[in-house]
């Protein structure tokens, strides 16, 4: 290698790697982190879980609300106004849920729940709309949270999923200062009223829904069950086995429909 290419070679190593005043020093990536100003960036790791269940109070609610208090689980029950006002068992259970309402928050699933005939309920909007009210009224939620009975419709800021069938009484809803949130998953249940899936086929579905990003808002998943679904022992342990395999995972963080993000007008 000629003389004058050495020359230039090194003169170009100096240009490079030489600091301004002649000392040359290692620039490890420690080092220079420490003349870095540090910036916090969200943990995107935190996956959130919503449990949510629906058409209390009834039997298997009692479990449900034990369960959770067991492991400390946050859950969102969405109660039915009839239910809660035609017996002194479901009037005990309700009041269960208020007063433990640093871990459960009980919400607004109409007064009639339809009577389970919900295309007659959704084509007299304003009727459905005196409906929840009615619920709200005699519920006495601490927030302005529903959820349509029989229907995964969605009505918060920015997003609004429904149906041609309840479209007319989601946006009654909406102007009504109401907060409609669906699910994003569901444990259903057979005939008899039993869980069809296995508490392994849920985590599983959980695991895939935050990995492929299936969610109606990423990070958060929603899961419908329903109440009378644990109403006996061995089907309420298939709901404890649920929660203890998620809880596993220390990304997962149970939480409250009330802390779920995007909810708009203020809360009562």
């Amino acid at each position: 290698m000629a003389h004058s290419t050495i020359l230039y070679l090194f003169s170009q190593f100096l240009v490079h790697f030489l600091p301004m005043g002649g000392k040359m020093e290692a620039s490890t990536p420690s080092k220079l982190a420490l003349n870095r100003p540090l910036i916090r960036v969200e943990d995107s790791l935190i996956k959130h879980v919503y449990l949510s269940f629906d058409d209390g109070p009834v039997l298997g609610t009692k479990n449900s609300i034990v369960v959770c208090s067991n492991h400390n689980a946050s859950a969102t029950f969405f109660e039915v106004g009839l239910h809660q006002s035609r017996s002194n068992a479901g009037k005990k259970l309700y009041k269960n849920i208020l007063e433990k309402d640093s871990l459960f928050v009980l919400c607004n699933h109409s007064f009639s729940h339809a009577y389970g005939k919900y295309k007659a309920f959704y084509h007299a909007p304003r009727a459905a709309l005196r409906d929840f009210m009615l619920a709200q009224k005699l519920l006495q939620p601490k927030n302005n949270i529903l959820r349509l009975p029989g229907n995964n419709a969605w009505n918060i800021k920015e997003t609004e999923r429904a149906s041609g069938l309840v479209r007319p009484l989601v946006r009654l809803l909406d102007s009504a200062g109401f907060n409609i949130i669906g699910w994003d998953m569901e444990w259903r249940f057979n005939k008899k009223g039993r869980p069809v899936q296995s508490p392994e086929a849920i985590v599983a579905l959980v695991d895939s829904l935050f990995k492929l990003n299936q969610t109606v808002t990423k990070n958060h998943l929603v899961i419908l069950m329903h109440d009378h679904m644990f109403k006996t022992s061995v089907d309420s342990i298939q709901l404890d086995k649920m929660i203890a395999l998620l809880q596993r995972n220390p990304n997962y963080h149970f939480e409250k429909l009330t802390q779920y993000p995007g909810l708009k007008h203020s809360m009562n």
